[in-house]
């Protein structure tokens, strides 16, 4: 039977959750450090708390971080590869990706989401409900693309940022590491990292301090 543990017990974890069903896996359960074992979110039950993690191993062994905050969600990826657990990457059958694009370990790619040829993908990254990333993007590792933002071709998004929902980025625009494009932004022109950006076209809204 194929079991997995999803890291997290949010509306976003359940999401992870549920498409990794349709996928196939017939064992899912839920990791929290706030509800208690037993607890359900949605249809799925919480097993248990990230300290029992390592002692979950033997029975799960496979697992994906169902957690928006970028860094977290990295972090916990690495923590789970140095436990030794399988990391797959989840992808609803309703989502349209290219077989010449590459996924990283450990990724998310949501219903209705289309990713097309030549796109890289790094570890950790969400691709979600219903956004597009066309031919040749390149997206770091744990990029965050919310749900109905689009990337037109060769968009290039440095580690850890977040592209708000509805968010568009014009053809070949590079967008630097940590940076925050806000919900609607339109972005014509190449961003710099650890900023957030806002409007139509995109502006410096504030900088963000560094982790």
């Amino acid at each position: 039977m194929k079991s997995l543990l999803v890291i997290g017990a949010s509306g976003h974890a359940r999401v992870v959750a549920d498409a990794a069903v349709e996928t196939g896996y017939r064992k899912v359960g839920l990791i929290d450090d706030v509800l208690p074992a037993g607890a359900v979110s949605g249809p799925f039950e919480v097993v248990g708390r990230s300290s029992d993690l390592e002692s979950r191993l033997p029975e799960w062994g496979e697992a994906i971080v169902g957690i928006g905050d970028n860094y977290r969600r990295l972090a916990l990826l690495e923590r789970l590869r140095t436990m030794g657990y399988i990391l797959p990457t989840i992808v609803h059958p309703s989502a349209v990706v290219s077989r010449h694009a590459g996924l990283g370990v450990g990724t998310f790619v949501a219903a209705g989401s289309m990713i097309a040829t030549g796109a890289s993908l790094g570890e950790g990254v969400l691709v979600n409900t219903g956004a597009t990333i066309d031919h040749d993007c390149d997206l770091g590792g744990a990029v965050h693309i919310s749900p109905g933002a689009h990337l037109g071709g060769n968009v290039s998004v440095g580690k850890c940022t977040w592209i708000g929902i509805g968010a568009v980025v014009k053809h070949g625009v590079q967008i630097g590491a940590d940076a925050i494009v806000g919900a609607g932004a339109v972005v014509v022109s190449d961003l710099l990292g650890g900023r957030t950006f806002v409007g139509s076209p995109a502006r410096v809204l504030r900088n963000r301090s560094h982790r």
